[in-house]
């Protein structure tokens, strides 16, 4: 049973780095390459699209850790499980604190209602998301270490 929790855990955090290193070096390339409003509008629907999947995914993957870190302390690579969960502890904490409130705006924006500054509100989410990319690869390397 321990076997396919840290199968399944690591597949599904595998699935959610993935989707957000596609989102921070390909999707929003594409959009933001995409002339005049049309970049703006998929950022938009990325974000409710997006924004209510992820939340349920980070903390799914949170759960997930923990509970291969709590059936697996007796196991070899434990530690590394630990770690993993406390970078995806980092990841929440990063998403509410500094990622949503911006997505949560910026998802409402339209050409009409836009703020001067959303070109640079977009940056800032951009940088963030980076930030909280390189964090949740470093808890999924640590779990397929853990793994194998």
């Amino acid at each position: 049973m321990l076997n396919a929790l840290e199968v399944f855990t690591t597949v599904v955090v595998g699935l959610m780095v993935g989707v957000e290193f596609s989102v921070a070096f390909v999707i929003n390339r594409i959009l933001d390459a995409l002339p005049e409003d049309s970049g703006q509008l998929g950022r938009a629907h990325g974000g409710r699209m997006l924004g209510a999947l992820m939340p349920v995914w980070y903390i799914g993957s949170l759960l997930l850790s923990a509970a291969w870190a709590v059936a697996g302390w007796h196991r070899p690579g434990a530690g590394l499980v630990v770690i993993a969960a406390a970078l995806l502890i980092l990841s929440v904490i990063m998403s509410i604190l500094l990622l949503v409130p911006i997505n949560d705006r910026g998802k409402t924006w339209t050409p009409e209602n836009r703020p001067a500054d959303w070109k640079q509100q977009m940056n800032r989410w951009d940088r963030f998301h980076y930030v909280r990319v390189a964090v949740i690869v470093a808890a999924f390397t640590l779990l397929v270490t853990a793994l194998v």
